[in-house]
């Protein structure tokens, strides 16, 4: 089921639309980092029940946030929310499985992180990225065939987790409580990677740019190229093109590893994980 927007501030008006339909907790999800050109992909779900009143004062879509305004609000939206949680997907896998597929894996680990289970979750966008096709339709009838298990084997660290209704809707963090909470959330939390990465890989400005694009980022692929952190299947500027496997070492080929841990927490050099 797909939506359009409503207008005005983010409120609870849709979420409770659900509940009196029989969706007791609604679950919001948004991501962040999907354009980024190094680190994760990030998800935050926040779920609701008719007990939660409105959302803390300033809950809005984060890219509307400055960083101070999100790091106040994490706590609050934590104690208004009846669950939350942030799931995250590494650059490797971007690479390896595309952008689409990371965003599920960050998803699912989201949600398998949860106290509760969703009745519906409201997903940002036009699209149900969250959803895996292998296992709804005829492929989800075929026990072990082609994408029954989205691969797993490929991803065996991505639970499995119950199958809930998704309702997409276009701009639902600048409209829905629920949806503008969770990327507070994983805004916060994957800024937070980056910064930490940052000193362990200090020529791109992390700290700064957070892995978007920006001057030093360019400048930096440049002069450095592409650190294990980076989005190395992607046309990074000043790479003339995807990243040169050859000329840049990939996992496995005397460099870190995946910067994934199997719970989704990302790992460094240095400190083992984040």
């Amino acid at each position: 089921m797909t939506g359009r927007a409503m207008s005005g501030k983010p409120s609870l008006k849709l979420e409770r639309e659900l509940q009196r339909a029989g969706h007791r907790l609604v679950a919001g999800m948004d991501e962040v980092g999907r354009g980024a050109l190094a680190g994760p992909v990030s998800v935050g779900v926040v779920v609701i029940d008719e007990g939660c009143r409105s959302a803390p004062v300033g809950v809005k879509d984060s890219k509307l946030l400055s960083p101070q305004m999100r790091q106040r609000l994490v706590p609050k939206i934590r104690r208004w929310a009846t669950a939350y949680a942030v799931g995250h997907a590494s650059p490797g896998e971007i690479d390896r499985y595309g952008i689409m597929v990371a965003l599920r894996f960050a998803g699912t680990r989201a949600l398998a992180s949860l106290s509760v289970i969703p009745d519906l979750i409201i997903l940002d966008g036009n699209y149900d990225w969250l959803t895996d096709p292998g296992r709804v339709g005829l492929l989800g009838l075929l026990e072990g065939g082609p994408g029954s298990r989205l691969d797993a084997s490929h991803a065996a660290d991505v639970p499995v987790v119950p199958c809930c209704p998704i309702r997409t809707l276009v701009k639902a963090d600048m409209s829905c409580s629920s949806v503008a909470a969770a990327s507070v959330l994983a805004k916060v939390e994957r800024d937070a990677i980056m910064v930490d990465l940052a000193a362990q890989v200090p020529d791109y400005a992390w700290e700064l740019n957070k892995g978007y694009s920006a001057p030093e980022h360019f400048a930096a692929l440049e002069s450095h190229g592409a650190s294990v952190y980076h989005r190395r299947s992607w046309h990074l500027p000043g790479l003339g093109g995807a990243a040169d496997l050859d000329r840049f070492p990939a996992p496995g080929m005397g460099v870190p590893g995946d910067p994934v841990m199997h719970d989704g927490a990302m790992r460094t050099e240095c400190e083992g994980q984040q």
